[in-house]
């Protein structure tokens, strides 16, 4: 093993200037001659919008310019695209309606943008912002995932009739129907799945700057991937011509999904830089953030299981809606479909399994992607579904699972609804989760907190999930509108330091370290002299992105790949210098060694050869700097088993998790400290789905109610236990690395973890997130 490579706990390189103040987020960022921007935005759900007049607000005090929607139009500005084209019901497209960057015709949700005040100072900006003079004709408004597709409810969009803009389903409807025609017991169960705010730490924020001088636009953005923004806003948005556009994502406080699209604030602020030829600067309040960014989840699911009589799975039927607000998004339908869909077979051999899922419209903020995206819906709605079918068969929750589990020996295994399983060890995994939980020594406990007069319950989730989103062709054949693959480049300087550009974009994941920890594995350089460079389009090479926990699966492998290369050349060039046949040349531990001597040549040695080729090769170029792309196989699939221990106050709702276990497959792992970090962050962002966060419209006039933390409950410390993380690794067979994905997989095993052992210690069916004090109260009460 080298030093400080792949499987050392390193302390994060990037943490020194986070934790010292020193990190350069967009905010921080202030141009010369910048101006100040603040949004007008609609206060209604659902408004015609008859007149905009903006001559009070031109002439107020240090206001630069107010522009509307029309304006951006004569600029040949396009509107805000959705990147998703998903095949539904009787071959038909999903739908979709158009959205200016600045809406024009109707302000469809609370919060939709009508103007933009552009002044020299912020407070300027509001003051002008506030004589902007706006007739609107208020509109009845529909904001129910359940009930916005009925007839009669207020229409969106002429495109998509009766609020529909999708109906989709997947697998085979007969053999399900056979299966529960031919049952000995069923299960079901009807659950919401709770819309979340993913309120990043660091709110949304851009700055736009032109050059008129050389006709370059420059964009500084809260992105988790700036080269998909340049292309987006070139291309679709037609911005700025690509070669004259530069993004960049600098430091970025968190992003969960909610920084992966293109906004209108951000393409308000780049057209504007340049057509007013000064820099534009526009930072989201916090309640700007609840009102604009892209919301998550928002499901209403029924879901059956049909079992024989042995409670083994014989077929599934899962009817849903996904809310998708009041447009549509970048990946909008694809997240409740196809990233939803192809996980509901889980770790199970369900043979059968059926979908239908309508994608909806309603007058609320888009819903778009969250951390794990998809997957969180899958694995809620069937590890309830699971734990009431346990239920139904007076089985062990775990003695279920067990009988149903994917066998490890199985691997690669074709499941019923598209996705090909190539590795994984389930039942070793429960096993140690079980172990590591003392779940047989649970009945005491039970007993020992009944005699307090609290309840105390208990509640599985085996999980698993699609990571490192890919391949491209086969992603492009369900609707995707971009490859997935990804690039690198590795560049040895003279002396001997490595520089490693990534198309990927770290926004908390500890890029910097754990690439260079790759590095250091494969080149032999200290870590110390390796520097990760990403998040500007003009320094680093084009890449996708960081989202579907792809960056090492996808972007780790292209840097291996780039770093293998620099291997191949370095080996000639050592050869040369060694006066060696280059098949007698080994490398490793950073040296180029000649076989069965004792030459050696040290990689820097070879870079400061080929930056200085007075003794090189013919036919060798100088310089020691190779790129990389890399497009996967197949998806990686981090899977693992989760248990919650829950004590339940029955005369006060509240409750306390007295035991979190986690036991994860994540394949190969780099850092395991890193990683520890992951699972701990998606953790509290899984309970705190199940136990606190609720987006909340009012049903009678669409407003936000939760549009605060004062009305939003985000977790703190003291909701969470002190978690028990292990691990249980198999290897996967598409991936160089053996590397799967680690960032989301807390936020998808803990809501079902969480929910399952509130309803256990109730000795109840089912109840919805959030599982705040006074539902479980409530609850309980109607239980005793």
């Amino acid at each position: 093993m080298v030093e400080n490579g792949i499987g050392a706990s390193l302390k994060r390189k990037e943490d020194n200037r986070f934790l010292t103040g020193k990190g350069n987020y967009t905010d921080d960022i202030n141009r010369p001659g910048q101006t100040y921007a603040y949004i007008v935005r609609s206060p209604h759900a659902h408004a015609t919008i008859n007149s905009v007049d903006i001559s009070a607000a031109k002439s107020a005090p240090g206001v630069v310019a107010v522009f509307v929607g029309q304006d951006l139009l004569d600029d040949a500005v396009g509107g805000l695209v959705c990147g998703a084209s998903v095949t539904g019901k009787g071959g038909e497209v999903n739908k979709v309606p158009p959205r200016n960057v600045l809406t024009m015709d109707k302000a469809r949700f609370v919060g939709d943008p009508i103007a933009v005040v552009i002044a020299e100072t912020l407070a300027q900006a509001k003051d002008g912002a506030e004589l902007v003079a706006i007739d609107y004709t208020e509109l009845p408004s529909t904001v129910s995932t359940a009930n916005s597709d009925a007839d009669g409810a207020p229409q969106l969009h002429e495109e998509c009739p009766n609020n529909v803009a999708l109906d989709w389903e997947l697998g085979d409807k007969a053999a399900v129907d056979a299966a529960f025609a031919s049952a000995a017991k069923t299960a079901e169960v009807e659950l919401v799945n709770n819309r979340m705010v993913t309120n990043a730490m660091e709110p949304r924020a851009a700055v736009g700057e032109y050059n008129s001088g050389t006709d370059d636009l420059t964009l500084y953005v809260t992105s988790q991937n700036p080269h998909v923004h340049r292309l987006v806003m070139s291309a679709f948005m037609n911005i700025a011509p690509e070669h004259k556009f530069r993004v960049v994502a600098p430091d970025v406080g968190g992003g969960f999904g909610s920084k992966i699209f293109t906004y209108n604030e951000e393409a308000i602020c780049a057209w504007a830089a340049k057509r007013i030829n000064r820099p534009v600067k526009w930072t989201s309040d916090r309640s700007e953030g609840f009102m604009s960014d892209a919301h998550g989840r928002d499901h209403v699911t029924k879901a059956e299981m049909a079992m024989d009589a042995d409670g083994k799975f014989t077929g599934m039927r899962v009817t849903s809606k996904g809310n998708m607000g009041a447009y549509l998004q970048l990946f909008s339908v694809s997240i409740p479909t196809l990233f939803h869909g192809f996980l509901l077979a889980g770790q199970y051999t369900t043979p059968a399994i059926y979908l239908e899922m309508r994608c909806v419209m309603t007058n609320t903020a888009p819903v778009d992607a969250a951390r794990g995206a998809g997957r969180p819906e899958a694995t809620y709605l069937l590890e309830r579904l699971v734990d009431v079918a346990a239920g139904e068969m007076g089985l062990d929750p775990a003695e279920i699972r067990r009988r149903n589990f994917i066998k490890a020996d199985q691997m690669p295994y074709q499941t019923p609804v598209v996705q090909c399983y190539d590795s994984g060890d389930y039942h070793a995994s429960l096993d140690m989760a079980l172990k590591n939980a003392d779940y047989d020594g649970f009945g005491a406990r039970q007993a020992e907190a009944k005699g307090r007069g609290k309840l105390r319950g208990i509640g599985l989730s085996s999980y698993i999930e699609a990571c490192g989103v890919a391949p491209s062709a086969a992603v492009g054949s369900l609707g995707v509108g971009v490859g997935l693959w990804e690039s690198a480049q590795v560049r040895f300087n003279p002396t001997g330091g490595v520089t490693v550009f990534t198309g990927t974009h770290s926004h908390g994941q500890g890029h910097e370290t754990a690439f260079a920890q790759l590095v250091t594995e494969r080149l032999g350089v200290p870590v110390e002299n390796v520097e990760v460079v990403h998040g500007d389009t003009d320094k680093g090479q084009f890449g996708m992105g960081t989202y579907g926990s792809r960056s090492l699966p996808v972007g780790g492998v292209a840097i291996a790949n780039a770093c293998d290369k620099i291997i191949a050349k370095g080996k000639k060039i050592a050869a040369h210098c060694l006066e060696a046949a280059e098949d007698d040349i080994e490398f490793g531990e950073g040296n180029f060694t000649v076989a069965g001597t004792d030459k050696v040549m040290n990689i820097a040695e070879v870079a400061f050869t080929a930056y200085v080729p007075h003794n090189y090769p013919e036919g060798v170029e100088p310089g020691l700097d190779e790129i990389a792309f890399f497009d996967p196989l197949n998806f990686s699939f981090p899977a693992g088993a989760h248990v919650c221990e829950v004590e339940v106050d029955p005369d006060t709702g509240t409750l306390e998790i007295v035991k979190y276990t986690a036991v994860d497959d994540f394949g190969t792992l780099v850092n395991p400290m890193i990683v520890a970090g992951q699972v701990h962050g998606g953790l509290a962002h899984g309970i705190g789905q199940a136990l606190l966060e609720n987006c909340v419209y009012d049903e009678d006039t669409g407003q936000l109610v939760s549009g605060s933390f004062q009305d939003y409950c985000m977790p703190r410390a003291d909701n969470l236990p002190s978690f028990d993380v292990d691990y249980c690794p198999t290897v996967p067979i598409h991936n160089p690395l053996g590397v799967k994905g680690c960032g989301e997989a807390g936020a998808i095993a803990a809501p079902p973890a969480v929910i399952n052992a509130i309803v256990n210690a109730l000795g109840i069916k089912h109840l919805d997130m959030p599982a705040t004090p006074e539902v479980v109260w409530r609850a309980a009460q109607a239980a005793s």
